[in-house]
């Protein structure tokens, strides 16, 4: 294969004859006669001529009737003798057929197996010279339009043209790194050892580097003074790459509308090279408008809420240096209350001063609203709960604003009941929640089987996928009537018995983690206390408390360990005179993996647990996470105890390994554990099915 090379247009040859020159005769110029000499041959071919004029005319052989040719002369494709007339085609004489039955497939030798038609093309190998001595060939190969090529053109000018837009990117990619007398040139030719393979090199040469000399910015005073300066993070001597320089001016874009200025506008830039000292004298000029304040707040469109509740919403007052952090704020809650479908907080200038100086400025929520109703469904299973379906219907803005109704229903082996709650978020502080519960279930498990209706008043203050809080808290009333199982040990039999409850529960939390459903960094640490007054033939106070503990350890960017330590304490009331359903039990998927659910603890005679006044747990894993897939060996322990302080003796073990499904709203969970130190009656595997991590 012939190498490639560039021919200049006038060496080009066509392959064409050379015209012929006619020369035009002078004007009045006599002429000159050539004299015409007969050809014998073509003479020969007519038929004679009758000196008779009247006589009639000879027909003209057909064509079918082939003429003899006289010795030497060649005749022409597609051409009979000069004396034969063409023939009828009665073919030709049909219309032709209608364009919308036309076959355009092509033939299988034009179209080739399949369709490919780059299988006959060029193969061709790239070489890449100067750009790894200022770190560039991998940006340069990551962009290549040969390389994107696949190493294989259809022709030598697809090449040719694909060398050239690698040319002008690696001068693009030089200058953008402060290399402003970049060149490179790509040459084609033939790789010496393999016959028909073409090696492109691209040559690139990226000169002397320029670097910032004088830097000015050309704007209106500010306050403080040096404000854009002291945020714009170039100084003389750094090299005058794109990225540094894009960057510095996003900062100062950034920075004003935080510092008071919210129509501050960056202009474009300008860099005066010098081709002797290799400096360029950079000049920005910014437009910083007015310094203002938080004015009022208006809103309009399709109403989710009132300007009333938005402004319950702010994080700022009235009067306050305007910082764009607190209308962002602003507009992450608006979006948290799950209301609209679209929504925006713009700022509006109102050409008025305000006590100090600065100008007010109004700002526009625009609202429009959302579909206010969700279904939603869940279905999980545990070993020793077996399977549960849940679902929920949920008006998120039934009684505005922001008062939810949410009915919620639960159908399991083990656990039916249903709920309907009220909730008002927001409610009269940002990110507090009031709600009113009322439910009925019915839970049948080995501890005890109970029919519980309760009625609840809760306010809190707590972390959301959206909004993770460091301290969260809530408190509230519970009134709970239910009627239990429960063995009596004195009569040596199971019996019904009927509880009235009253529970005043509290918890607080302070949670130092980097996310709710996937930590992996930081620390919880938790206590709920509860006051609770129980009546079955007597009023017994009593008190339940629970302290737990988590951290997250990140060992590598996938690796984390993971560990929780968890005790609990019931004082002032004996075992036997706590309803079965307010007892601790240990085992289960949020417990001490590998025993069945509420099967750690003290038993009767039948087998059955009992529950106790106390209860500990320790929890460790390894969580390693590749993509979407995590793997989780871990190892738990644990127990619950009659006794109303837990005891460091009779730990359970169970140990086992996840697996790990990480979704955008949590990681499906798939545990499978086993006990360690099983009794009489353990099962050998528990498997737990749930979102979100143990703990």
């Amino acid at each position: 294969m012939a190498a490639f090379a560039q021919v200049s247009p006038d060496r080009v040859d066509s392959g064409r004859a050379p015209p012929v020159a006619e020369t035009t005769p002078e004007e009045g110029a006599p002429q000159a006669t050539a004299p015409i000499i007969p050809d014998a041959t073509f003479e020969d071919a007519l038929p004679p001529l009758s000196d008779d004029l009247n006589a009639p005319l000879e027909a003209m052989p057909a064509l079918d009737e082939p003429q003899a040719q006289a010795p030497g002369t060649v005749a022409t494709a597609g051409q009979g003798d000069l004396g034969t007339a063409p023939a009828q085609d009665s073919e030709l004489a049909q219309p032709l057929p209608p364009l919308a039955v036309f076959d355009a497939t092509p033939p299988a030798e034009i179209a080739g197996e399949g369709g490919d038609r780059t299988s006959a093309g060029i193969p061709y190998d790239m070489v890449v010279q100067g750009l790894d001595e200022i770190d560039a060939e991998s940006e340069f190969r990551g962009l290549s339009a040969l390389k994107e090529g696949g190493g294989k053109a259809a022709n030598g000018a697809m090449i040719a043209a694909r060398a050239r837009e690698d040319e002008a990117l690696a001068v693009r990619i030089m200058k953008a790194r402060g290399y402003y007398d970049a060149s490179a040139i790509a040459t084609i030719g033939q790789v010496p050892s393999t016959p028909g393979r073409v090696l492109v090199t691209l040559s690139a040469t990226p000169g002397p580097l320029y670097k910032l000399g004088a830097i000015t910015v050309k704007a209106e005073p500010t306050v403080p003074p040096d404000l854009i300066r002291a945020n714009l993070p170039l100084k003389t001597g750094d090299p005058i790459e794109a990225d540094r320089v894009q960057g510095a001016e996003a900062n100062v874009s950034l920075k004003l509308p935080q510092m008071g200025y919210p129509f501050a506008k960056i202009g474009t830039r300008d860099i005066l090279l010098d081709d002797e000292t290799y400096l360029g004298d950079y000049t920005l000029p910014v437009d910083t408008g007015p310094r203002s304040s938080f004015g009022t707040i208006s809103t309009r469109g399709d109403l989710a809420f009132d300007a009333a509740h938005v402004d319950l919403l702010k994080r700022f007052e009235t009067g306050e240096l305007y910082d764009s952090r607190k209308v962002d704020d602003l507009r992450d809650a608006l979006v948290a209350t799950g209301l609209f479908s679209t929504v925006s907080v713009i700022p509006r200038r109102s050409h008025e001063a305000g006590p100090d100086g600065t100008e007010r400025v109004d700002l526009l929520v625009r609202q429009n609203a959302g579909p206010p109703r969700t279904l939603a469904g869940a279905i999980g299973y545990n070993t020793g709960e077996g399977f549960q379906i849940r679902g929920s219907w949920t008006h998120r803005n039934l009684f505005p604003p922001e008062g939810a109704l949410i009915g919620d229903g639960i159908l399991g082996t083990q656990q039916q009941g249903a709920g309907l709650t009220f909730r008002r978020s927001n409610a009269g502080q940002r990110d507090k929640t009031f709600s009113l519960i009322a439910r009925a279930d019915h839970s049948n498990y080995d501890a005890f089987d109970a029919f519980t209706g309760t009625l609840s008043a809760r306010w809190s203050y707590d972390s959301t996928p959206i909004w993770q809080k460091r301290l969260t808290y809530s408190y509230g009333v519970d009134l709970i009537g239910t009627n239990e199982s429960v063995y009596n040990f004195n009569v040596g039999e199971r019996k019904r018995g009927t509880y009235g409850i009253l529970a005043l529960p509290g918890q607080v939390e302070f949670d130092t983690s980097n996310d709710l459903m996937n930590p992996t960094t930081g620390y919880r640490l938790k206590l709920s206390l509860s006051p609770e007054t129980s009546v079955r033939g007597a009023v017994r106070p009593y008190a339940r408390m629970l302290i737990e503990a988590s951290t997250y350890y990140p060992v590598t960017d996938s690796l984390t360990i993971a560990g929780r330590v968890r005790a609990g304490s019931i004082q002032g009331i004996d075992r036997d005179d706590l309803a079965p359903s307010r007892r601790y039990y240990g085992g289960g998927g949020g417990s001490v993996r590998g025993y069945g659910y509420q099967r750690l603890g003290p038993f009767d005679p039948n087998g059955d647990p009992v529950g106790g006044r106390s209860i500990n747990e320790f929890a460790l894993e390894a969580r390693y996470r590749f993509g979407n897939f995590g793997i989780v060996p871990f190892v738990d322990a644990g127990n619950a105890y009659e006794s109303t302080f837990p005891k460091g003796s009779d730990l359970r073990f169970g140990a086992g390994i996840g697996a790990r499904y990480y979704t955008n709203f949590g990681p499906l969970r798939i545990d499978v554990a086993t006990p360690l130190n099983p009794r009489p009656g353990d099962g050998r595997i528990a498997l737990y099915i749930s979102i979100g991590q143990a703990f």
